[in-house]
């Protein structure tokens, strides 16, 4: 398939310079179904983005899709603010029996506004409120959003520069095996906690992710995130776990955090929540710190019922039986052997993921780009991630069959191979 890149005189007259995907994939896209992609002259794409996240069950589930139009239909309430609809009574209910209760959780939940970083900027917010304590420690090479208290945990000195102001109360530490596996766990953190002249303000709250999806695919090891939650308990600091990008099943489990077996005090969702890409999520933390007074933390935005009809029905269709979690698991290890035969033929590349994200690392940091850019001319969508762009993302619905996964790992090896 030979793409001819469209004339893009609108997007680049009028839109602004702050548009990123569009660069990657110059074509117009017009339709989607599944794990495809349709641009308006009728290339087809597949697609291992998935909507960085938010389309866990691929564009325009047929299944998602019928209970959106019937509530459509029927004139279901759109827009709620807080309050009390039946779309988001179904979709409490749901959440409650299908997720939390399964799985032993303790958890209230916040609808904080239509974004991931609202969810964070809501958690980075009630942890100082329960603490009574300004600091917040996060890790090397973390994202958590672009508003400015989520960019004051982020790694990235790029975004971090759009600020253009000081971004405070926030202390970097290192992630999981940052060293090289040199250094003992925690050993500077901890070091620096019980230290009176270390400087450190006493932490409120420690913010992490499971698996660092902007920040290289770089996996926490369960006995890690096991003794950064002891070190927690110990210090009197709040756990928060960022599940926004590998939360609603994209490792395995529900939650990222399942397999090591801890309870974060916090945990923030949002992209593949409301299971359509609908705008929405959610800030849920243990009974004993829900200490807000009535509208001490609002949005306009925050009772959108379209995604809270959506996503009932996901937890309804995919979370009810468990089959989800063993289905992403096998389709993670097709892309393990894929991989690991990638890497076989070429000594510069090395990868890392669990269940259905994964990364391929190259020695040469540009060669990541080249590789996503030879892979959309070939008719896959694949996107970049780590500090340098250096690792190849791969994120494609959990709901992909084995023959487009097949077919997708195959352009991606062919997409190493022509770039090498």
């Amino acid at each position: 398939m030979t793409i001819t890149p469209p004339a893009l005189s609108v997007f680049e007259s009028l839109e602004s310079e702050v548009r990123s995907y569009c660069r990657s994939w110059p074509a117009v896209f017009d339709r989607a179904q599944g794990a495809r992609l349709t641009d308006e002259d009728g290339h087809s794409y597949l697609d291992f983005f998935a909507g960085a996240g938010s389309l866990n069950y691929g564009h325009n589930n047929p299944v998602l899709k019928r209970a959106l139009i019937d509530y459509i239909e029927r004139d279901g309430i759109t827009h709620g603010l807080d309050m009390a609809t039946t779309a988001k009574r179904a979709f409490l209910e749901t959440f409650e029996n299908v997720v939390l209760r399964p799985r032993d959780l303790p958890y209230k939940v916040m609808f904080p506004g239509p974004t991931g970083t609202n969810a964070v900027e809501s958690a980075l917010k009630l942890a100082r409120k329960v603490k009574g304590r300004e600091s917040v420690v996060s890790f090397t090479n973390a994202f958590h959003g672009m508003s400015l208290g989520s960019l004051a945990v982020t790694g990235n000195a790029f975004k971090r520069a759009g600020a253009g102001i000081p971004l405070v109360h926030g202390t970097p530490m290192p992630f999981d095996n940052y060293f090289d596996g040199q250094v003992p766990d925690f050993l500077w953190f901890e070091r620096l906690l019980e230290d009176q002249g270390s400087g450190l303000n006493k932490p409120a709250a420690v913010i992490v992710e499971t698996v660092q999806g902007e920040g290289g695919i770089n996996v926490a090891r369960a006995e890690w995130l096991r003794a950064l939650q002891d070190l927690c308990h110990r210090q009197d600091m709040l756990l928060i776990v960022d599940d926004i990008q590998m939360g609603c099943g994209r490792t395995g489990g529900f939650f990222s955090f399942e397999e090591a077996g801890i309870v974060p005090d916090i945990v923030t969702l949002s992209k593949s929540i409301s299971g359509y890409g609908l705008p929405m999520s959610l800030c849920l933390f243990k009974g004993e710190l829900d200490i807000w007074e009535p509208g001490e933390h609002n949005g306009t935005f925050r009772g959108n019922n379209p995604a809270f009809v959506t996503a009932a029905a996901t937890l309804d269709a995919y979370w009810a039986d468990g089959q989800m979690e063993k289905q992403t698991l096998a389709r993670g290890q097709q892309v393990e052997q894929t991989l690991l035969a990638i890497c076989g033929e070429d000594a510069t590349a090395q990868f890392r993921g669990r269940g259905l994200v994964w990364g391929l690392e190259f020695t040469d940091p540009a060669r990541a780009s080249a590789v996503c850019a030879r892979a959309f001319e070939l008719g896959l969508l694949l996107e970049t991630s780590g500090p340098q762009s250096e690792v190849v993302k791969l994120l494609p619905p959990l709901t992909i069959t084995p023959e487009e996964l097949d077919e997708g790992l195959r352009t991606l090896a062919r997409s190493v191979r022509e770039t090498a």
